[in-house]
């Protein structure tokens, strides 16, 4: 089942014919250019969304690109306050070398303009393109470096680490936070899915989940599923379901303001 909702998310669209193929390949050369002229040297600043680079120490060749913003009464010298952290995971369309691709969608598209954000450090890493399902895109391994990383560098608070993706990134959400729930303070996958087997480790998780039931890319089945188990084993996960919504229900999921009250008030 998740290998079908891999070939729907990934080939929703005609294949890509002879005629076309230049524009494809003009397209990898303009993201590539693109990627070229982003600044990842600047030092991340309140009241900005800045490109960074975390080089992996196991992985030297290896570097997770990332948008951090900081809110606006962030302040460097001021130690005592500690900011809530929320990590966001892109859809399969903004996968890549050209973060800019990254704010196409959801906070990191928000930050600056919508006043509930104000609250966190926004933290949007980029995934690379690779041949693996979509559903295990995201690496767990370097999610998990990136977060220790913004922990250790930022007025942060460990206590309310929040997880939330849509479309690719719900799947990698459930995936990450099954693989490391103690982490998180709460998990909000928007329009992805899991396994069943996760639920075990979900059950104590604070999630509350969205799906539209016109979804045609992944089906509403992938949430209720996910949510069903959970509850089976013992869980409280909190469903959203908009009526006749296609694939796009993280618009106004994350334009709600209730969201990011909820949010706040998990704690670990």
């Amino acid at each position: 089942m998740l290998k079908e909702w891999h070939r729907k998310i990934c080939c929703g669209l005609p294949l890509v014919l002879l005629n076309a193929m230049m524009f494809v390949a003009l397209g990898h050369v303009k993201s590539a250019l693109a990627a070229d002229a982003i600044d990842f040297s600047k030092t991340p600043a309140a009241g900005e969304q800045v490109a960074q680079k975390l080089v992996l120490e196991n992985l030297p060749a290896q570097a997770i690109q990332y948008w951090i913003y900081l809110p606006k009464n962030y302040t460097a010298s001021d130690t005592s306050k500690k900011w809530p952290v929320m990590l966001f995971l892109h859809g399969a369309g903004e996968s890549g070398s050209d973060l800019e691709k990254v704010k196409k969608h959801g906070p990191p598209k928000l930050v600056g303009t919508l006043p509930e954000l104000e609250q966190f450090i926004v933290v949007s890493p980029q995934a690379t393109e690779t041949q693996r399902p979509v559903f295990e895109r995201w690496d767990a391994g370097e999610l998990l470096a990136l977060v220790e990383h913004i922990l250790k560098t930022t007025h942060s608070d460990k206590d309310r680490v929040y997880l939330t993706g849509l479309s690719m990134g719900g799947f990698g959400s459930w995936r990450l936070a099954a693989k490391q729930p103690t982490l998180f303070a709460a998990v909000v996958p928007i329009c992805g899915g899991g396994k069943a087997e996760y639920a075990e480790s979900l059950k104590s998780l604070p999630i509350w989940t969205f799906h539209g039931d016109a979804d045609s890319v992944v089906p509403l089945k992938a949430t209720t599923e996910m949510v069903e188990a959970i509850r089976a084993a013992g869980g409280q996960p909190k469903l959203t379901v908009y009526p006749g919504v296609g694939h796009d229900s993280w618009t106004t999921t994350y334009n709600n303001p209730e969201l990011y009250k909820w949010l706040l008030e998990q704690h670990r």
